[in-house]
């Protein structure tokens, strides 16, 4: 190789220094001009051929194989869907769409062969005489000083060469050309070029050029249009029409020039066209639709297909994501957020530790304060596939890229409650069963004694399971799960779709065991779909850039987590949370959401989380809200208060196409009337009753302790009144 590039030096200087000399020993003035110009055509000819075939020769081996010439696969955009085929989000290391030779409008094409090769479609990849001046000014005048390359040859550097400005590569890139033009149709090869080509502002191919500069798809451009970008082809910094307006703007009017010299528009057109200022509508780089969950299947998906795959590959990935719910669940997320961090702002003091942190300016080594921002995470799944509709990871993703509904850990508070009922309910508790709210004080190993309270700091005495719920009174949930046991509540919670570590101790009842939005989310979606859990799905398909099938997903083995029984008790339970005026779901129904569901509120201690997790029979979503270094959220600021204003208001919009449903009620079921006050079979005398659900092998069967005295005591007068 070494050698080969010596040769074309030596021959350079030969060359230049034989014209130089005017070398007579062979004086053409004494030649008549016919001659003359035989004889110096047919050198030329003669000495063309030998070096062509000589440097054919020399380069064989470093010269694209006739398989790559074959295979050219331009770097493609790879482009993520939402469930009805909108997009949510492109990556790319390179940002191209390609777009066939028929959607590229012909004033594109008459301008790219007007400007940057007027002789393509008689050349066969290389124009001689272009090649002729392009040598003689780089020998004369330096190299880089005369082009001479047809679309062809540029196409051909643009593929397998550099830029390196060296006779070699001329060659190179000539013989190249040679090859493209004996494999491919000229059509062809303008579509490559036009696909391939670099037009400034992260455009790469004339399609994303189109929409980047004028916000339209490349069949629509204008000839002005189309004009301005062939001008940027020649050097995209230097005709940038975003830095270089007026230079851009001279370079349009040549490229338009030369399509008028060409005859492909006429001159008054041109003039016209000339006339026109550049109007630009510029694509915003926008982060994209659900940012937080396309980021986690772009993890997954460069795991499993590789780095150069993903950003190289054109993959086309469906997801189950849906854009407008999406959409209402940002829109609720940040009205919330803002008016908590309002409220921040308002009434506490810039340089409290609690909610601020410090600032260094490395200018002037000066420290200041900010306030913490406040954060959030929300999921939203379809029971029916475990398909994830809407996912939100945090307050402003390009800020905060941390996806905290999957990566964040947080305590579920109140919001563990439901498991801890369930594993009493299959132990054959009754809703309706009387616990105490009442203080009690606890040892856990490795710690103090532990007095747990209840968020309002204030104990109700005795009460139904059913009130204990709906109420979230920690005190019953903590004497509960002592009386079912920590083992049952965490195989309970583990078959439902928790795998977050669980702490067996007492404090497990009122959720110290953290665990992120996403599967808390999905265990709570085995309540309504009958016990059975559907593990989360985002993708449905992945398609290469040809249409080949990669991969599938179908919905996920529906694993039976409990029976359904008792999975319609609980579901029976969490709505009194919501129905019951008491609950702490209550605020659901005034913010006017009626449709049948259950759920549960969470906060957790010192008021540090704020959850809302719940259902209806179709959809199942949760709101977490809360301060990453766990800050409190201040006294009293509850899930009811802080998270479930946003469930509200997806669900409103996730079932506003559905059709009314009511839970089904599945075989095992019993329904009882009982005396609330005693949580007994409703007596005669027994006047606080209402109708209670139990599991059939399950079923109650005392009286009223309480109101069948008053029974007696009624039949005995009777009787003493009849005997008199």
């Amino acid at each position: 190789m070494t050698e080969t590039v010596s040769a074309c030096r030596l021959t350079q200087r030969s060359l230049k220094r034989a014209v130089q000399l005017r070398v007579s020993m062979f004086d053409f003035r004494t030649i008549k001009y016919p001659v003359k110009y035989y004889v110096i055509l047919g050198c030329l000819a003669v000495l063309g051929v030998v070096v062509a075939v000589s440097l054919a020769y020399a380069y064989r081996n470093e010269l694209p194989s006739i398989e790559q010439i074959y295979n050219i696969e331009p770097p493609v955009v790879t482009t993520i869907y939402d469930r009805n085929g909108k997009v949510l989000q492109k990556f790319h290391y390179e940002n191209r769409t390609l777009v066939p030779y028929n959607r590229i409008p012909a004033h594109v094409i008459q301008a790219l062969i007007s400007t940057e090769d007027d002789q393509f479609y008689k050349h066969w990849g290389v124009e001689w005489r272009g090649v002729a001046r392009a040598i003689f000014r780089n020998l004369f005048f330096g190299f880089g000083s005369g082009g001479g390359s047809t679309i062809s040859q540029q196409l051909s550097r643009m593929l397998f060469l550099n830029r390196e400005i060296s006779m070699e590569r001329k060659f190179k890139e000539a013989l190249t050309a040679l090859k493209i033009e004996r494999t491919y149709s000229k059509n062809e090869i303008l579509e490559m070029y036009l696909n391939l080509y670099y037009f400034g502002n992260s455009s790469y191919g004339i399609e994303t050029a189109a929409r980047n500069y004028f916000n339209k798809n490349a069949e629509a451009l204008t000839i002005e249009e189309g004009a301005l970008l062939v001008a940027i082809v020649n050097a995209p910094s230097r005709y940038s029409p975003i830095e270089h307006p007026e230079r851009a703007l001279q370079r349009r009017n040549y490229v338009l020039s030369r399509m008028e010299s060409e005859g492909y528009i006429s001159r008054a057109l041109g003039d016209e066209l000339k006339k026109l200022p550049i109007k630009l509508d510029l694509a915003q780089n926008a982060i994209g639709a659900a940012p937080y969950f396309t980021e986690m299947v772009r993890q997954y998906l460069t795991a499993k297909y590789g780095i150069e795959q993903f950003y190289k590959g054109g993959l086309n990935v469906y997801t189950t994501i849906d854009t407008r719910l999406q959409q209402v669940a940002e829109r609720s997320m940040k009205i919330q957020l803002d008016s908590i961090q309002t409220r921040i702002e308002r009434t506490k003091w810039l340089g409290n530790p609690q909610y601020s942190d410090i600032v260094y300016d490395s200018a002037t080594h000066k420290k200041s304060y900010q306030f913490k921002q406040i954060q959030g995470a929300f999921v939203g799944i379809d029971n029916e596939t475990g398909d994830i509709l809407t996912m939100i990871g945090g307050k402003d993703f390009g800020k905060y890229k941390f996806n905290r509904a999957v990566q964040a850990k947080r305590q579920p508070g109140s919001a563990f409650k439901p498991f801890v009922y369930t594993a009493a309910v299959m132990q054959g508790y009754h809703s309706c069963d009387i616990f105490y709210d009442t203080p009690i004080v606890l040892t856990i190993p490795g710690s103090t004694e532990w007095s747990p309270q209840n968020f309002d700091n204030e104990f109700q005495g005795a009460m139904p399971l059913r009130t204990g719920l709906a109420r979230s009174r920690n005190l019953i949930a903590i004497k509960l799960l002592q009386m079912v046991g920590a083992k049952p509540v965490i195989d309970v919670a583990y078959k439902m779709g928790i795998q977050s570590k669980l702490t067996p101790n007492p404090a497990l009842a009122i959720g110290t065991s953290e665990v992120d939005v996403l599967e808390l989310v999905s265990a709570y979606s085995c309540f309504p779909n009958g016990g059975i859990h559907v593990a989360p799905r985002s993708i449905t398909k992945v398609v290469d850039r040809y249409g080949n099938l990669l991969e599938e997903n179908g919905v996920a083995p529906r694993q039976v987590a409990i029976a359904p029984a008792p999975a319609y008790m609980m579901v029976n339970l969490m709505q009194s949370v919501m129905d019951d005026s008491g609950g702490t779901g209550a605020n659901a129904r005034t913010r006017g959401f009626y449709r049948p569901a259950g759920g549960k509120t969470g906060t957790s201690d010192n008021f540090c989380d704020a959850w809302f997790v719940g259902y209806t029979p179709q959809v199942t979503a949760g709101c977490w809200i809360g301060f990453d270094d766990k800050t409190s959220l201040g006294h009293n600021q509850t899930g009811s208060l802080n998270a479930l204003p946003i469930w509200t208001d997806f669900m409103s919009a996730a079932v506003d196409s559905l059709p009314v449903e009511d839970f089904p009620e599945p075989p095992g079921i019993t329904h009882e009337t009982i005396c609330i006050d005693s949580g007994k079979k409703a007596a005669a005398f027994c006047t606080h009753i209402r109708d209670e659900v139990f599991l059939s092998e399950y079923m109650i069967n005392e009286v009223c302790p309480l109101h069948r005295k008053h029974a007696q005591i009624e039949t005995q007068l009777r009787q003493l009144a009849s005997s008199r």
